[in-house]
């Protein structure tokens, strides 16, 4: 496994601020209608993706996930620029603003979505796997879901196909607490969703989601396992968001109390404190970061806002192959 050195934690604090600052302005151009659409943010599972990132191989490992998908693309390599123009709908963005908030994608960067059918995104993750054990690549897959999503009878699917073929796919429960409203007691009669990699006797384990150096730990001993030639693992990352389901939610499903115990474990602010700590920074360098990342945002934004809108033939072409086709009625 890479190390976890005082640069790791740093990376850690400056990439998982731009992530939660990224979203909270994702946030406020919503309500001024600027974003339209289902959003859904990413705020407190961040230590998830930052442990993932630290253990891959990026530009060679796969991503794939569901539709709380903006910042997971941002820390493969993709200009967050064209991620912000692309929840605009803008020509600049990463889908040429045809996809939106839940369709991102950079096959350059090795980001394969971005999926907004629940549990959708699960066999294909399986199936890149397949892909690349064929054609006898040495590549990862790491397929993300949220805790409603294992509901879903493909994922029961997949697991035992992923097992039956030793695929190297690494599968990844972002256990938040619910599914839209629906707390996991209500879906089920276990908690404990880690479990059902036992009935495929596939590895797997809970994780504590909220410590980014404990993700990196679980993750690089399953990416390992499956680089080996070993199979697939499953586990489950105990996390929490902080917003709701999507924009839209009112939360009564849960207290304001709630979501302030989880606020003291925010991944943010324990990085944060072992960075003091540890003396690996000073306050003041905190905050000379804290201040870049604030210009980086305004600078996404200033550019989501001035990029064009694309054209409407190009609208058009990504629906219709046809050229002539006979049922249009606008003329291009």
């Amino acid at each position: 496994m890479k190390k976890i050195t005082k640069q790791t934690y740093l990376k850690w604090y400056e990439d998982m601020l731009f992530w939660r600052k990224f979203e909270d302005k994702l946030a406020s151009v919503y309500i001024q209608q600027k974003v339209r659409g289902f959003l859904h943010l990413y705020n407190g599972q961040e230590a998830v993706l930052a442990g993932s990132l630290h253990a891959m191989e990026i530009g060679k490992d796969r991503m794939i996930t569901a539709y709380r998908n903006h910042v997971q693309p941002i820390g493969l390599g993709v200009d967050p620029r064209r991620v912000m123009a692309e929840l605009y709908g803008k020509a600049e963005g990463t889908s040429m603003g045809l996809g939106g908030s839940m369709h991102i994608f950079s096959k350059e960067h090795h980001f394969h979505g971005g999926h907004g059918i629940v549990g959708g995104q699960i066999p294909l993750g399986a199936g890149m796997a397949f892909g690349d054990k064929y054609f006898k690549r040495d590549n990862v897959t790491l397929c993300y879901m949220g805790d409603g999503a294992v509901r879903q009878g493909s994922l029961h699917e997949t697991l035992n196909l992923a097992m039956l073929w030793k695929l190297p796919v690494v599968f990844v429960v972002e256990n938040n607490g619910y599914a839209m409203g629906t707390s996991v007691a209500r879906t089920a009669n276990h908690q404990e969703i880690w479990k059902l990699g036992l009935g495929y006797e596939m590895p797997c384990e809970p994780v504590d989601g909220m410590n980014p150096e404990t993700v990196a730990k679980a993750m690089d001993k399953a990416i390992t396992h499956a680089r080996k030639g070993n199979g697939p693992s499953f586990l489950e990352m105990k996390t929490y968001r902080y917003r709701g389901h999507s924009m839209s939610d009112a939360q009564h499903y849960r207290t304001k109390d709630e979501v302030e115990e989880y606020k003291k474990i925010d991944p943010i602010t324990q990085v944060k404190d072992i960075i003091l700590d540890k003396k690996y920074a000073t306050q003041k360098q905190l905050d000379a970061i804290d201040q870049g990342v604030k210009e980086r945002v305004a600078e996404c934004e200033k550019f989501a806002e001035n990029a064009p809108y694309p054209e409407i033939n190009v609208m058009y072409d990504a629906v219709y192959e046809q050229d002539d086709y006979p049922f249009l009625k606008h003329k291009l």
